[in-house]
């Protein structure tokens, strides 16, 4: 009996379903103030006029309003194939050298007055969570990258997760002490332990 292989052995690569996933968009509130702030600013321009000037303040403002809020909310952030992906950057996970994940005032820390200007920042105002991302690149002038999140503590077990599986098994760090396969009994006494120091 002959095996053969599996279906989607001769299907081109599937791409891996991320172990992260999440998009910053904008909050509902935000989306209703902003529409309403330029149906407004489209009444105001508008005031009682007859014409071109009844109707193409509505039809500008409301839908460059939309795009520009649609536009706000696109940025995606995903671990996905061992990599760290925010729009269109990509960190692949072996660089990263630690994750911290931060609240609102970890973030402001980072972001403040002493913020390292070399720093890749993708940050929303509109969501109080972040993670900052130290990379170990001795290529890269890039110290870290901050980038906000709605769930930073998921982001930053996913991409230590990414980071470790990516990592080679002589690269992972191990016990440093040689190990001694002999029995207690048959192990050379210590030769340093009765000399004075």
């Amino acid at each position: 009996m002959s095996m053969s292989p599996s279906p989607s052995a001769d299907r081109p690569g599937v791409p891996a379903r991320p172990a992260y996933a999440e998009r910053l968009d904008l909050p509902w509130w935000l989306w209703l103030t902003s529409l309403v702030a330029a149906g407004l600013l489209a009444v105001e321009i508008w005031m009682g006029g007859s014409g071109a000037r009844a109707w193409v303040p509505f039809a500008v403002l409301l839908p460059v309003t939309a795009v520009g809020l649609w536009w706000l909310g696109r940025i995606r952030v995903a671990v996905v194939d061992g990599e760290l992906q925010v729009d269109d950057a990509r960190l692949p996970a072996r660089f990263v050298a630690d994750v911290i994940p931060l609240d609102a005032s970890g973030r402001r820390e980072v972001l403040g007055v002493g913020a390292d200007p070399l720093a890749f920042v993708v940050q929303r105002p509109w969501i109080g969570g972040a993670v900052q991302v130290v990379l170990d690149d001795p290529a890269d002038p890039t110290p870290f990258w901050v980038v906000s999140s709605r769930r930073p503590v998921e982001l930053a077990e996913a991409l230590l997760a990414a980071r470790d599986a990516a990592k080679p098994a002589d690269a992972r760090p191990v016990d440093a002490r040689p190990v001694d396969a002999r029995p207690a009994d048959a192990r050379p006494a210590d030769s340093t332990a009765g000399e004075p120091g």
